[in-house]
């Protein structure tokens, strides 16, 4: 089987080959239950790229991490996602819709979360810290985290996952800290800064789409980079209550700005997916999906646009 092109340019991507996998497959192949063959999803990598060692290591990684299951057909593989895997993309489109809604409902109420994590187990404690900070929270103190949101019980749920059992959680309209002021968990000016510079990168590209000017490969590229970025965001904005930001604050106009690229970009970069596919397994080429992040409920619309005859 011939290749199909590798698109205009091979650059460098933001996440992890796994990650990166399962975003394109949230993003395409959302709901699908049918296998895809592994040389179609190495070709979508390299896109992006990686390798194709690189590539197959991460489809055994995901097998195992029980995301993907595969089967084989002679001396091909497929590969197909799990329950898992869609419950996983679930929570984070959920997630990064509801993130960034500026509101004034706020009761003034804190969730606290105290843990302790011995020092020695230090992918336990890496591993609690990146999920409590992708439910917002912050340390207040180390072993003290706050949020202005009620989800001190999903960060018992994640505790509890990662074998934390010493922990105490409340809400309270008071939080801890003496003369520290809860906010100061977060550094507001270094976040709007990165609000900005989202902004100040990605104005481009939604300008470009006005024109036409994006081609499949290059949307798909643009795309999955653009979901990276902003995806970012949950993990290191608490969406603090308007009340306690500046007057100023950028995140709804970034906001706004990812939404509108992120769907515009679909169209185009769901044909790139379908070429790729088609090189490999035709009468699957149909079944790509574009996510769509506005339609209400979020999740897939049909990918409508036809396979041009050129991959690139």
């Amino acid at each position: 089987m011939v290749r199909t092109g590798r698109g205009p340019e091979a650059r460098t991507r933001q996440g992890s080959p796994p990650s990166l996998l399962l975003t394109l497959l949230g993003d395409y192949w959302w709901g699908q239950e049918d296998p895809l063959p592994s040389a179609a999803l190495v070709d979508l990598l390299a896109d992006f790229g990686v390798s194709d060692v690189a590539a197959r290591a991460a489809l055994s990684r995901m097998v195992k991490r029980g995301l993907l299951t595969s089967t084989r057909a002679g001396r091909n593989t497929f590969y197909a996602m799990t329950p898992r895997a869609q419950t996983v993309m679930q929570r984070g489109a959920e997630r990064i819709v509801a993130f960034g809604i500026d509101d004034d409902d706020w009761d003034g109420r804190w969730s606290i979360v105290a843990f302790s994590v011995p020092e020695a187990n230090r992918a336990a404690r890496e591993a609690l810290r990146t999920r409590l900070r992708w439910l917002g929270f912050a340390p207040l103190y180390d072993a003290l985290w706050i949020s202005p949101h009620p989800r001190h019980e999903r960060a018992l749920a994640e505790l509890a996952e990662l074998g934390v059992t010493t922990t105490t959680a409340f809400v309270s309209s008071d939080a801890p800290g003496g003369s520290l002021a809860p906010q100061s968990a977060w550094d507001v000016e270094e976040l709007a800064e990165q609000y900005r510079g989202f902004i100040a990168e990605w104005e481009p590209t939604h300008a470009a789409l006005g024109q036409g000017a994006i081609a499949p490969a290059d949307a798909l590229l643009k795309r999955t980079q653009l979901m990276d970025a902003w995806r970012a965001f949950p993990g290191i904005d608490p969406d603090l209550p308007r009340r306690l930001l500046p007057a100023d604050w950028p995140r709804a106009q970034a906001r706004e700005l990812f939404l509108e690229t992120y769907e515009q970009l679909g169209a185009p970069a769901s044909v790139r997916v379908r070429q790729v596919i088609a090189s490999y397994a035709p009468e699957l080429s149909d079944r790509v999906v574009q996510f769509s992040l506005v339609s209400d409920p979020p999740g897939p619309r049909p990918a409508w646009s036809v396979v041009p005859a050129s991959s690139g």
